[in-house]
């Protein structure tokens, strides 16, 4: 059990954000424990391209216990760039990835003393030349990344929002009580302290640093703590996650008819709340043509939009579930 003490600053910089690289990194352990929820994924994702170092990226990041920290380093913003965060592994002090390379080789519960000990070679070469083994480790992830999850973040960035929208309304409406009441089954608010459920046992003292929550689809079913400075962060699963791979809904021919092939394509699409970029690459629609087919479904009251920041989000209505459950 981890005990994580809240002071009342800590509560005040309680904020949000998810990372693309954050995704990466865990999808890792996905491939690793074969989770069964993931079935989808795995089965479009592999096998791998041989140009994809699996063994180097598996073992930096094993099916269970400690991650190095300098691999998920903290968002910067409420919905960072995969580039950016790479930028910010790529600027990691050697000597603090020397360290955790090391500490990571050490693990009992990431490489038990029985096997192992191919990995454990690989993270004590890794760590002899840590300012090497960052290039190595960046340029790795970024092919993953381009074959595992870029194809796929449209939707899994749509389940984030929704989530973070969720979140927030928690927040509103119960405060931090409520906030982590329903964040995950591992996590509970006793007093000042957040009690999460792990390996180890430990109280940390946030500091006035705050603390960073990042639902992530990859995380499932654990919850990552991150304890590092500068920015502490739990790590977790969004809601909804077992319509992610599900696909958007059916639509038949008879809708099709109705209200055009197209049209039924965008409201079949937002089961999740996405952006007209996100829609026009997922149907492979201009965004103007699909600006002009989502006027027209949110005059007819099937699509609602609403903003988000600099974004605007639409995602169908009651009466929208119900035209494709009639269709």
């Amino acid at each position: 059990m981890i005990r994580i003490r809240l002071g009342l600053t800590d509560v005040g910089r309680i904020r949000f954000g998810f990372s693309p690289l954050a995704e990466t990194v865990l999808s890792l352990r996905t491939l690793a424990t074969k989770s069964a929820l993931h079935t989808p994924w795995l089965r479009r994702v592999l096998p791998l391209p041989a140009g994809v170092d699996v063994e180097l990226l598996t073992t930096l990041v094993p099916r269970a216990g400690y991650i190095p920290d300098f691999l998920l380093p903290p968002a910067r913003a409420r919905a960072a760039g995969f580039d950016s965060g790479l930028a910010h592994v790529a600027g990691t002090d050697p000597a603090l990835v020397a360290a955790q390379l090391h500490h990571l080789s050490t693990h009992p519960v990431a490489f038990p003393a029985k096997g192992g000990d191919a990995h454990r070679a690989l993270l004590r070469g890794l760590a002899a030349d840590p300012a090497a083994a960052l290039t190595r480790v960046t340029t790795e992830l970024r092919r993953y990344w381009q074959v595992a999850v870029e194809p796929y973040w449209p939707r899994i960035r749509a389940l984030l929002r929704a989530d973070l929208s969720y979140r927030l309304d928690e927040l509103a409406t119960g405060g931090v009580q409520q906030l982590f009441r329903t964040l995950h089954p591992l996590v509970a608010l006793r007093g000042d302290e957040l009690h999460v459920t792990k390996y180890w046992d430990g109280t940390v003292d946030l500091g006035q640093r705050g603390l960073l929550l990042v639902p992530c689809v990859f995380a499932w079913p654990d919850v990552v703590v991150r304890t590092a400075d500068p920015q502490p962060a739990l790590t977790y699963s969004p809601r909804g996650l077992g319509r992610l791979w599900s696909g958007p809904a059916e639509r038949t021919d008879a809708l099709a008819n109705l209200i055009g092939r197209s049209r039924a394509a965008v409201l079949a699409q937002l089961d999740l709340p996405m952006t007209t970029t996100q829609l026009a690459c997922l149907l492979d629609l201009t965004p103007p043509t699909l600006s002009v087919h989502l006027k027209t479904l949110e005059a007819s009251g099937v699509v609602t939009a609403r903003r988000d920041g600099r974004s605007v989000l639409y995602q169908r209505t009651h009466l929208g579930e119900e035209l494709l459950r009639a269709g």
